[in-house]
């Protein structure tokens, strides 16, 4: 059996979208993983790094300096993960994320490199000034000089597919962060209508308009929010509104496996992201396909992506823009009738946007690398 590097700077137990090319591989490769935290399911055996060695520690001198084949070569993220890695041998090796591309390559596997890239790295946090003076060149020089050497991309959504293609060339599939399908059913509407919210709480998804937008409606309903602690300060800030508030309510994130479960208590998945930079505007994220399948409806800003898929499919409504009134507009005008057409909606369409029809764009991918023979 073939062997396939699965390469990944998170805790891949924990990262949905990596979960997922471990899963669609098992059995079909010998498969290895190499991130933080334990084995993920499904892996055969996993290379684990070393705590306190987080990739994004670059040295501020040298990127400063665009010395940045010394940045790459010294931080200790890839300092560790090369030490472990360098006597293996692989077929075929996803790289998830651009830092691992160019570790990936040198590691020269038989079959080449898969890069899967789950942002438009350059403009990950375009907002911020430091990331743009320092962080974007330094992407951007890897996009050049490493991501265009991959024999097969993928991304997470075709607006930043065709970034990606226009400032450097890189041709690349979308495999989006679809869930894995559910067995499930679609739950009556309730009175007051239940509104949910579940994912990440970064301060510049700016989820408090979604709290200004409920306080502000006059229908009858309950948002209830399922948020990781990435910022702490956030999150209390949130808490401490929901507190003052007789119908929102903040909830500790539930583990990925029992979340579309508890989503499905729910009538209405809400997310309205700002666009503040390009990740946000062509964002596709996994919550979108989680009320997939856990038959809700949906209430979105006008995201491209996520509002092309939700007005193909008739999966609920898209907000005029990304303000708390606009989407106070839908609430006060959203009826049960609206919201269970919504819910069998979901149903219908939650196999063909399921997670186990995106994992065959990864495994056509690699076979095509594979059968191509080995790389130059």
């Amino acid at each position: 059996m073939r062997s396939l590097l699965i390469l990944a700077f998170s805790d891949i137990s924990a990262d949905a979208r990596v979960r997922k090319q471990v899963e669609a591989f098992a059995g079909r490769f010998h498969v290895t993983t190499c991130g933080y935290g334990p084995s993920p399911q499904g892996a055969d055996r996993h290379i684990a790094l070393p705590e306190g060695t987080e990739v994004w520690r670059y040295s501020r001198r040298l990127l400063l300096t665009r010395r940045y084949a010394r940045a790459y070569r010294e931080n200790r993220a890839i300092v560790a993960a090369r030490e472990l890695l360098e006597p293996e041998n692989f077929d075929v090796i996803i790289a998830n994320d651009v830092d691992t591309v160019p570790l990936a390559l040198s590691l020269k596997p038989a079959h080449g490199v898969h890069a899967d890239l789950h942002e438009f790295a350059p403009s990950q946090k375009s907002e911020m000034l430091r990331w743009r003076l320092f962080v974007a060149p330094f992407f951007a020089w890897i996009c050049r000089r490493h991501v265009t050497r991959a024999r097969s991309v993928t991304t997470v959504a075709a607006g930043i597919a065709a970034e990606y293609r226009r400032r450097f060339g890189i041709t690349a599939q979308v495999v989006t962060n679809a869930t894995p399908r559910a067995d499930l059913v679609p739950t009556p509407p309730h009175q007051p209508l239940a509104l949910v919210h579940s994912g990440a709480c970064f301060r510049n998804r700016h989820l408090d308009l979604m709290l200004d937008a409920v306080q502000r409606s006059t229908a009858a309903l309950t948002l209830d929010l399922y948020l990781t602690p990435n910022d702490p300060v956030y999150l209390d800030e949130l808490r401490q509104r929901a507190s003052r508030t007789s119908n929102v309510r903040i909830h500790d994130a539930v583990p990925y496996e029992e979340l579309v479960a508890t989503l499905n208590q729910y009538d209405v998945g809400v997310f309205v992201l700002p666009p503040v930079n390009a990740n946000y505007r062509w964002a596709l994220p996994n919550k979108l396909f989680d009320f997939v399948q856990a038959r809700l409806g949906v209430v979105i800003g006008p995201s491209p992506e996520m509002a092309a898929i939700v007005r193909t499919y008739g999966l609920g409504v898209v907000s005029d823009d990304f303000s708390a009134a606009s989407l106070t507009r839908i609430l006060d005008t959203m009826t049960a009738a609206d919201v269970h057409a919504f819910k069998h909606a979901a149903d219908h369409t939650a196999l063909s946007l399921s997670a186990e029809e995106q994992q065959r764009i990864w495994v056509e991918a690699i076979d095509r690398m594979v059968e191509s023979g080995t790389a130059s």
